[in-house]
Order: C-alpha cells, then sequence, then structure tokens
C-alpha cells in the first residue's frame, strides 16, 4: 500500500523559505556556518561525495545554491546536468552558478513522478529529506521517484540530518527545534533505520556513514 503523501501546501511552504534574499547568505550561514559549527559535518565532507560519485549524466535534486556542483570534478568537461526543485529561486540561483554546464532546470515536487526523461547515472539528493514532510514510510515515495530516473546501476548519493540515532550539541539542539517549529525542516523523528529501509526499498544496495549529526548515504542498483 502506498503511504499518504504529505499536503501539497506543506511541501511548497518548506520549499518557500528560499528567497532570493535568504540565497544571498546560504553559502555562508548553511554551507559554511551550520555544516561546520551546528551539524558538525563540513561541506569539505560532502564535496567528496560528489566528487566519488557524480558522473556524466547527472540529477541534482534541490541543489540550493549549485555550490556543491559548481566545486565537483565531473568525470569529463561537458557533463549532462539536469537540476530538479520546487522552488524556481533555487533553480535559477544554482542554474546560473553552474551555467557553463548549460543544465537543464526542471520545477517539480520529488513526491511525483519526476518530469525528466533520463535515466541518469547518478543523483544527488544533498539536504533533501529532512526537508520533506512525513515519516521515512512517506520519504520514500520520493526515493522511489528519484530511483525510477536512474539507470539501472545508476547511484543516488546525499546527506541528511537526523533527529535520532546522532549526537546534536547546544547549536544542534536549538537549530532543529527551531527548523522544525517554522517548517523548513520535518526530521525529529528521522533515524538511521528509517533511512536504510527507504534506500533498501528501491535500491539492491545502499550504504550509510554518520558524521556529526549528518547521515551520508548511497545507492545504487535499482530495484
Amino acid at each position: 500500500m502506498t503511504p499518504p503523501l504529505p499536503d501539497p501546501e506543506e511541501v511548497s511552504r518548506g520549499a518557500a523559505v528560499y528567497t532570493s534574499s535568504m540565497l544571498r547568505i546560504y553559502d555562508l550561514y548553511v554551507v559554511g556556518f551550520n555544516n561546520r559549527f551546528v551539524w558538525r559535518c563540513p561541506a569539505e565532507v560532502m564535496l567528496r561525495q560528489y566528487d566519488t560519485h557524480v558522473t556524466g549524466r547527472h540529477l541534482d535534486i534541490g541543489p540550493g545554491t549549485g555550490w556543491y556542483l559548481d566545486h565537483a570534478t565531473f568525470p569529463g568537461p561537458r557533463p549532462e546536468l539536469t537540476l530538479l526543485d520546487l522552488n524556481p529561486n533555487s533553480l535559477a540561483k544554482a542554474g546560473e552558478r553552474v551555467q557553463r554546464y548549460s543544465p537543464e532546470l526542471v520545477q517539480a515536487d520529488v513526491f511525483s513522478p519526476l518530469p525528466v526523461p533520463g535515466p541518469f547515472e547518478s543523483a544527488g539528493a544533498n539536504y533533501l529529506f529532512h526537508c520533506l514532510p512525513g515519516t521515512w514510510e512517506t520519504k520514500s515515495v520520493a526515493v522511489g521517484n528519484i530511483a525510477a530516473r536512474l539507470t539501472d546501476d545508476g547511484v543516488l548519493f546525499g546527506a541528511t540530518v537526523l533527529g535520532r540515532d546522532v549526537q546534536h550539541g547546544f547549536l544542534g539542539r536549538r537549530t532543529m527545534a527551531r527548523f522544525n517549529a517554522s517548517g523548513i525542516f520535518h526530521n525529529t523523528e528521522d533515524d538511521l533505520d528509517g533511512l536504510n529501509a527507504a534506500l533498501h526499498t528501491h535500491f539492491r544496495e545502499a550504504s550509510v556513514d554518520v558524521v556529526g549529526a549528518v547521515a551520508l548515504f548511497t545507492a545504487q542498483n535499482r530495484r
């Protein structure tokens, strides 16, 4: 049975926080300060995931400002790159940043079948799942929609801040409470078992490593 999907308005409210003014400070605040001091997982750790797993035909979901794509080492000079986000501001910002790759920009909701042709050899979902409403059972729908656009041996990789099974420091606890209360995050019950289950539901192979309060995951060989 397919789990109930979140209210579309709730999904839209979470995406709406990424205004043009917020995106101007995103690299300093989220990529820099929050990663290192709040979640205790420096951006360089996640960038290494990109360098390891990104391919020449890549789909990036929730690209933020495009910082990771801008700094990532692609296997060739002209990757086929598609960016997908519900928020047009994020799409425009990230698309402009990596315009040297002529990316395709797609505004869409990951809880619906993704309107991109594929198949892609890799997909990045960095800091996506902790922003999605619902339990891991619900978020698994988004994982399945991404998996459906990958090649049979394609890889999904990314990172998400967990609410359980990790140690949050003082700044982390305060930020978690504030972000969940405002609807930016929906991750107070997100745990390792749920993440693993969501990945293994749609992929034959999956692994998760924890750095600070962040789970870094890879999944390959879709079912």
